[in-house]
């Protein structure tokens, strides 16, 4: 039977598995998921929508807060239909490599917006007179663009990395969906350049971008620790808050759930892909929450609308 399992194939078809250790409880597992699922098409189409109405919010940090919600549909729209299907329906390899390519894209797309609006509340609190000019909407598309290439190249190139070596015949993924580690347990090889591939890709989107943003609010610290009143200090503080409890949450789950795949050997497979769903789905949901808690501009055009449903 190893002999058999390690045979390599052609595989035309991939079997998700859904969370290893839960299978019992899938049905009751798929109820939470299609209400966070739901929740975060609701928030997020609802800071679009407003955002897309009111003139006065054309503005970079609105811009910036459209690009974020449009990858947080990506992201959970990319696993989250599918993993819902999963007691129905296989999944091909080109369905597999497909939703592969969105999920890691859209995955590198959020973390360079993130870095992007580190980057505008550096300017808007140390050069705030010359913000208009520096941030125009123009950059922040440009900006966007740059991101987007970056994202697209290292998704592609791991497809590319995977689709060149034999799988075994069995084609079992112990996950609820294809990310890249996980299909890359089915190789009939030695798999060592595509693991070092992934800790460079996890080192290019999450290290790097970690990097920008730390060196964006060290400019921040010190721009504010320049100001001698405390009210102005509280003021400038408070325009990071809902941007650092994104960072704080985004790179949180998603840093677990890739460095799981490489060295957490010890942690069971359900928690593991558990918190890799939660990946998915809590970050999108909560980020137009928090947004709309803390800026008060925002709050108060979706307020507007809410009330005249």
């Amino acid at each position: 039977m190893a002999a058999f399992n390690h045979t390599p194939s052609s595989p035309s078809t991939f079997i998700l598995n859904g969370i290893p250790g839960l299978e019992g409880a899938h049905i009751w597992i798929s109820i939470p998921f299609s209400l966070f699922y739901i929740i975060t098409l609701l928030g997020n189409f609802m800071v679009l929508f407003v955002t897309a109405k009111e003139q006065t919010l054309h503005k970079p940090m609105y811009l910036l807060l459209c690009m974020l919600a449009l990858t947080d549909i990506g992201l959970s729209t990319s696993v989250i239909p599918k993993a819902l299907c999963i007691f129905w329906f296989d999944i091909t390899v080109e369905g597999c490599f497909t939703q592969m390519f969105f999920f890691h894209a859209v995955t590198a797309m959020h973390s360079a917006v993130l870095v992007t609006m580190a980057f505008d509340r550096s300017i808007a609190i140390c050069d705030p007179l010359r913000y208009a000019t520096i941030l125009t909407n123009t950059r922040i598309t440009l900006l966007g663009l740059v991101g987007l290439i970056r994202c697209v190249f290292l998704a592609l190139a791991a497809i590319l990395l995977l689709r060149r070596l034999p799988f075994c015949s069995h084609h079992v993924i112990h996950h609820t969906y294809c990310e890249h580690m996980a299909v890359v347990k089915l190789l009939c090889v030695d798999t060592t350049l595509n693991q070092r591939y992934t800790l460079v890709a996890v080192l290019v989107v999450c290290g790097l971008d970690l990097i920008l943003i730390g060196l964006s609010y060290g400019l921040i610290i010190r721009a504010v620790l320049r100001i001698n009143s405390k009210e102005t200090h509280q003021k400038a503080l408070n325009t990071c808050t809902a941007h650092i409890c994104v960072i704080m949450i985004s790179y949180s789950t998603s840093l677990f759930t890739t460095l799981t795949h490489r060295f957490g050997y010890g942690i069971a497979a359900h928690v593991h892909i558990l918190l890799a769903n939660l990946h998915v789905l809590v970050p999108p949901m909560l980020n137009p929450i928090i947004y709309g808690v803390k800026t008060k501009e925002l709050r108060d055009k979706v307020g507007k609308y809410i009330c005249r449903m």
